[in-house]
């Protein structure tokens, strides 16, 4: 109690950051989940099912299997670099989420004011670009470090592409910023309160909605996803940077991928789409989406449990809807809405976002590498620095 009473912000600190660990690792699992039945549901397949009910226990499955696999380690490698990579590229992933706010500056949790973002900074926008930058020695050291031809093919790719089109995504941040004049994410968002036409990527003197697109363009080839994972290609690299890679050290890439997806998610959040805010003020009734929301999901789940032919489902869906109506009865609760709803309109916003991923995996074929690299420096960089340009302009012209 003394060291508590001593160091209360260090203890308050590492209070979020296991939270943040717990609820990040978990939604990293289940993305995995939610994006193979996204695609299967594309694909007119079932996707993952038996294990649990409607396979919500298959990430664990997955983590049991992981963790008990055999970690094969090839005689050639250069070992220290080997085992670095796969853990600097997760750790560089989880660190960068610890700048990014998902709520106001400072609500009162038990009435105590608390912010709702692990590590505050005015410049929180340039420490992000400075760590995400150091995650591309983790592909090469992957894909330099396996003493193969696929892998280092790979690690030569995704590096190259990674440069290239950290560029435009570059471009992409700038003109937004312009707009609200501020590297502070917090500050950022609150240039936006106020409604949907608020928000940078509709605002006036000239919408971002140019910067909106290319900013997601040059994040599906940062996060190396479909259809611009040339670094992974199976039918030319097998699996490229990290084909050599097993058990826990493969799980780790798997996880910084779908960490980063988070990451770029949560950054389109907060500098197009306003953040936290709702997309209409609360007096005209948006603090009650999220009760209709979840009542909604509610009646349907209790619905489909006394009409489903199967038995399980005469269980699961029932319990389904017992707790999407128990969630938005949380939300009529005066005493948490402060929090609660920003949270709610911060992780549905990324969660759009985060299915966006999903559904142009599931959708788009995967381009040639000529054609990747001709993309970005032919048209994507072109296009970012004449709309840079005519953001500058605009907003010298307005000011």
């Amino acid at each position: 109690m003394e060291f508590v009473t001593q160091h209360p912000v260090l203890v308050v600190s590492l209070i979020k950051i296991a939270i943040a660990l717990f609820v990040v690792m978990t939604a990293l699992a289940y993305l995995t989940w939610f994006e193979r039945k996204v695609v299967a549901r594309i694909q007119s397949r079932w996707g993952p099912y038996w294990v649990g009910p409607h396979g919500l226990l298959q990430p664990l499955a997955d983590g049991v299997k992981f963790l008990f696999k055999e970690d094969i380690v090839p005689p050639m490698v250069d070992k220290v670099a080997y085992v670095l990579a796969p853990f600097l590229a997760l750790a560089i992933a989880l660190t960068t989420l610890a700048l990014i706010p998902i709520g106001p500056a400072t609500i009162n949790v038990l009435g105590q004011p608390t912010q709702l973002v692990i590590s505050h900074s005015n410049i929180a926008l340039i420490l992000l670009f400075a760590i995400s930058s150091i995650g591309i020695y983790a592909v090469v050291l992957a894909g330099w470090s396996s003493n193969s031809k696929y892998p280092l093919m790979g690690g030569l790719r995704s590096s190259a592409q990674m440069i290239s089109y950290e560029l435009p995504l570059s471009l992409a941040i700038a003109a937004p910023l312009l707009l609200s004049n501020t590297l502070s994410l917090h500050d950022l968002v609150v240039t936006q309160e106020g409604g949907i036409w608020h928000w940078n990527v509709l605002r006036g003197p000239f919408p971002q909605i140019f910067s909106f697109v290319i900013f997601l363009i040059a994040a599906f080839a940062e996060t190396n996803r479909v259809p611009f994972d040339l670094p992974e290609a199976e039918n030319e690299l097998v699996a490229g940077f990290h084909v050599e890679y097993s058990s826990m050290k493969f799980a780790s890439f798997f996880m910084a991928e779908y960490c980063n997806m988070i990451t770029v998610s949560s950054m389109a959040t907060l500098l197009f789409l306003g953040g936290w805010t709702a997309p209409w003020p609360a007096a005209y009734g948006s603090r009650f989406v999220p009760v209709l929301i979840f009542a909604l999901a509610g009646v349907v789940a209790l619905y489909h449990g006394i009409e489903t032919l199967r038995r399980r489902d005469r269980l699961t869906f029932p319990v389904f809807g017992v707790v999407f109506l128990a969630i938005a009865g949380v939300f009529l609760l005066p005493m948490v809405q402060e929090w609660l709803l920003p949270l709610f309109w911060f992780c549905a916003k990324t969660g759009a976002l985060l299915f966006a991923f999903m559904w142009i995996r599931g959708t788009l074929p995967r381009f040639r590498y000529d054609q990747l690299m001709g993309f970005t420096w032919k048209f994507l960089f072109p296009v970012a620095m004449l709309n840079l340009l005519v953001t500058g302009l605009l907003v010298a012209w307005f000011s």
